[in-house]
């Protein structure tokens, strides 16, 4: 069993600040096993899985259930009973308890949480491995994703199988357990069209007049699949400079994994040989420097004239940016010249797949992504 350290930690810390900490995050990343660790030195654990039916009753009459109870108290899939919030709430107030509660879905989703729990709960989210959590091979990671099971399993059919099973489950179960009416027909569609627009600015007209649906539909999707964490809408970042800029999001599926099974790549070589592959890389490398960095915030930048960069990243009030090229010899662009100049970076790094840092020029970083550890911008 691997120890999500850094997330233990923060669980840890969080609790001496809050009487609730809530672990988000998609389906099957691991939350549940992360919770485990936590309580496992714990005396006197009270658990419910809602997804279980006998524990999902018993919460029926929550205040009844949980009132007497001591210690700590752990609910998994809290999105089934999104009306607890309030009982939560007077509980803490008035008892000594402490409530560690897991969800795939985020707080936007889970609507009561922010009004009832405003002060009383942190949250965490949860995403799949990053590669400075498991030790694999990039080039695995980018094709095979980071959930556990399609990382961890002993071959690349059974890990191709795995994902394609868990797109099916979720597209016809888990987005109903979540409380939203959509079509499970469409929402394939369109996460198989998202899959062909991934790294690509969102073209929600171009979307609904292909699934022939209202672009309000698309929106009602697009973001219930945002909440559930499996898709991305990188926002554009606005600068104060006379330029025409980019002011409509990217859409990317998070977890490269996924990607793939939805683009039928069987094998890291189907992916080598897809006209897609940098596509992929730049997905994939946003998502693991997001998980490693963990920023105040992301964007991408592009102007009309085709200056571009493909992450801005905030963090304590610096800016920095980064380009992701899929090869061992990257050069310097004009977009990065630019970008250097109208956006003020603090820092600015290229992403090759693996290589120890180096200066490109005395402005400009490069540095592998299998040496993630190794990048320094602060």
């Amino acid at each position: 069993m691997i120890i999500r350290t850094k997330y233990y930690s923060e669980i840890k810390n969080l609790f001496e600040l809050f009487p609730i900490v809530a672990i988000l995050g998609p389906r099957q990343s691991g939350k549940s096993t992360l919770a485990k660790q936590y309580y496992s030195d714990f005396n006197g654990v009270s658990y419910f899985d809602l997804e279980n039916e006998r524990d999902l009753g018993r919460l029926q009459e929550a205040q009844l259930a949980l009132e007497d109870l001591d210690g700590l108290i752990v609910i998994d899939e809290i999105q089934r009973r999104p009306n607890l919030f309030p009982t939560l709430r007077y509980l803490v107030d008035n008892k000594p308890q402490q409530y560690l509660i897991l969800g795939s879905a985020s707080r936007e989703l889970i609507q009561q949480s922010d009004e009832s729990l405003a002060g009383r709960i942190a949250y965490i989210e949860l995403p799949p491995f990053g590669i400075d959590e498991y030790d694999c091979p990039v080039k695995d990671f980018m094709w095979r994703g980071g959930y556990p099971r399609s990382i961890m399993v002993s071959t690349d059919v059974l890990s191709y199988r795995w994902r394609q099973e868990y797109t099916r489950t979720f597209i016809e179960r888990d987005l109903g357990l979540l409380g939203l009416d959509l079509d499970p027909i469409l929402v394939r569609k369109l996460w198989q069209m998202i899959a062909h627009y991934h790294g690509q600015i969102l073209n929600v007209t171009e979307i609904a007049t292909s699934l022939g649906c209202a672009q309000r539909t698309i929106h009602k999707y697009l973001d219930a699949l945002e909440g559930a964490f499996v898709i991305r809408r990188l926002q554009p970042w606005y600068e104060n400079i006379k330029k025409r800029q980019v002011k409509t999001p990217k859409i990317y599926i998070r977890d490269s994994g996924l990607y793939n099974a939805f683009m039928g790549n069987r094998s890291f070589h189907d992916l080598e040989g897809s006209p897609k592959l940098g596509a992929c890389w730049e997905g994939f490398a946003i998502e693991e420097l997001i998980k490693f960095l963990r920023p105040d915030d992301v964007y991408f930048w592009s102007t009309t004239n085709g200056a571009e960069l493909d992450l801005l990243l905030l963090k304590d009030g610096k800016r920095h940016g980064f380009e992701f090229k899929y090869s061992s010899q990257p050069t310097m662009t004009k977009s990065i010249h630019i970008a250097l100049e109208d956006l003020s970076l603090d820092s600015m790094t290229v992403i090759v797949p693996k290589g120890d840092p180096y200066r490109l020029t005395p402005d400009v970083n490069v540095s592998g992504l299998a040496e993630l550890k190794k990048i320094v911008i602060f």
